[in-house]
């Protein structure tokens, strides 16, 4: 019998499922991190909320542990890579609680325009200010939405039914989807000249830590107000609190921030904000409903091996697995490597099987690919709900299928088609098992993916090769792979060089000045 340890408050329903499916189940929330390590490596399963943290220290106690359950969206507090080396499957509920999280974001909405909890503290204390807290109202407001996927499409919606002025700002937004819910899609600078009320909708990552802060927040309408349900650290909150003093923010509303439990805040106690402990996700619907996803979810797992909404791995049945295997490696490396070519606004995702690739199930391999595209600018994305999260971004998709290749035994060529150009990449598997890029954008060539990359597009003219190399050697970058492919002499041509690191933005500033260089991108796998 498969053991569970359900080591946060998840609603007595998860427990009654795992037991429904023949699973012992321990329910023990409020362990410390010290007594989770001396008990966790009795248990098959683990379902946890936020207050787990799964460490790579955890993972390495945990010898029979083979799944993680997360009841909500983020995965903030999990360790995936560490997780994915040891073999555990991470799962999610990643649609459980967005009318939740929009929902409260509007709410917090309302009470910065009225000033609601001010006035409330108020009142109770019997001031009776009615002169004091003179509100705006939201009608006819311009509201800017930063991320509009699955939350913030909802509160976009929300906004829209308000009699509000809808702009919104997603790189993945397409204009069909924008139509769809009433938006205007504008660029990121235009949103913060124009709104006054700016509600945030984007996991943190790279691009977006630190996305409010001060040269941003200059650029915003006098008397703005911020609305931030997303995630900590994406509002700065020193340059906020800046903001605030000075008077060119309103008022804020936050729900996350960049240390939680947050016990002490530079934020707390100024009249301008209102602060909620993280409860985005905390209704009771919300909660029964991701309890039960991930209950039904871990026990078909345990009992079945059936994989639904992981972050880790598709989809994939026992017998499917150890064909499939290899495939999936390409899959993500193509996904990966389209994904981070790809700036502006995803239409189209064509994906053309040709060869022996046609005999298997492609659609893992389909929704790992879309997965692994996207997976850099949505949150929450697996392979999972991949087509659902693309369908609900307008982002069409499109599969064909050959069982005969001109060139190789299997192959997969990805094709993105965004608002400003087609780009393309082909891949296959050499010996059967090692993924290869063989053709960018029209242009062949044959390469391994590794951790650190430099993609670029030249003209094909005496000297690039040696110039690059001389600028990496200077600034001390090893160069592990360096693959070139041009379509005829003279013309465009691709370049693909594996670097030992990361390259620092001096180097890649010297290069991409080059005058060969047309462009250049970081890649990472």
């Amino acid at each position: 019998m498969a053991k569970v340890l359900i080591s946060d408050k998840l609603d007595p329903l998860a427990q009654e499922i795992f037991e429904r499916n023949g699973i012992e189940v321990d329910f023990k929330p409020g362990l410390s991190p010290e007594e989770q390590l001396e008990i966790i490596d009795q248990y098959d399963g683990l379902a946890i909320r936020s207050s787990t943290t799964v460490t790579p220290e955890m993972i390495k106690k945990a010898t029979n542990l083979k799944v993680v359950g997360r009841a909500g969206i983020g995965v903030d507090n999990v360790d995936i890579p560490a997780a994915t080396e040891a073999g555990i499957v991470v799962m999610n509920t990643p649609f459980g609680n967005s009318i939740t999280t929009a929902e409260h974001a509007i709410a917090m909405m309302f009470a910065l325009a009225r000033e609601i909890p001010q006035a409330n503290e108020s009142t109770h204390a019997g001031k009776w200010e009615k002169k004091r807290f003179m509100g705006v109202e939201l009608y006819n407001k311009t509201l800017g939405v930063i991320g509009c996927g699955n939350i913030g499409g909802i509160a976009a919606t929300r906004g829209v039914g308000l009699k509000m002025n809808v702009i919104a700002f997603d790189p993945f937004l397409t204009e069909e989807r924008a139509k769809e819910l009433g938006v205007k899609k504008v660029e990121l600078d235009e949103l913060f000249a124009k709104a006054d009320f700016i509600t945030i909708h984007v996991p943190k990552n790279d691009k977006t830590a630190n996305l409010i802060r001060k040269e941003n927040i200059a650029k915003m309408k006098d008397g703005v107000r911020i609305i931030n349900c997303a995630r900590g650290g994406i509002v700065n909150e020193a340059d906020l609190l800046e903001a605030l003093n000075s008077g060119k923010v309103a008022g804020a509303a936050l729900d996350v921030f960049e240390v939680e439990p947050a016990k002490e805040n530079p934020l707390f106690g100024n009249d301008k904000v209102i602060c909620t402990p993280h409860l985005g996700a905390s209704t009771t619907e919300a909660q029964v409903n991701v309890a039960i996803q991930v209950a039904e979810q871990m026990s078909d797992y345990l009992n079945t091996g059936a994989v639904t909404n992981a972050l880790n791995m598709a989809s994939i049945s026992a017998e499917d697995a150890p064909r499939l295997k290899p495939y999936l490696k390409l899959a993500e490396d193509l996904g990966k490597f389209a994904g981070q070519i790809s700036n502006s606004a995803i239409k189209k995702i064509e994906i053309e099987y040709e060869g022996t690739i046609t005999d298997v199930n492609t659609d893992p391999i389909t929704s790992t690919i879309i997965a692994s595209l996207l997976g850099a600018q949505i949150e929450s994305v697996n392979m999972v709900n991949a087509k659902q999260v693309a369908e609900g971004r307008g982002i069409e998709i499109k599969q064909s299928y050959d069982d005969q290749s001109k060139n190789w035994r299997s192959m997969i060529n990805v094709i993105v088609t965004t608002d400003d150009r087609v780009r393309n990449v082909t891949g296959t598997l050499f010996t059967g098992k090692e993924p290869r890029i063989v053709n960018i954008e029209g242009v062949p060539i044959e390469a391994a993916l590794s951790e650190h990359m430099l993609f670029i597009r030249n003209n094909d003219k005496p000297g690039m090769i040696g110039n690059v190399g001389t600028i990496l050697a200077e600034g001390n970058q090893n160069i592990a792979d360096f693959r070139l492919g041009r379509k005829a002499s003279g013309g465009e041509a691709v370049c693909l060089i594996a670097i030992d690191g990361p390259i620092s933005d001096d180097l890649f500033q010297k290069i991409e000045s080059l005058e060969q260089i047309n462009s250049l991108k970081r890649l990472s796998f």
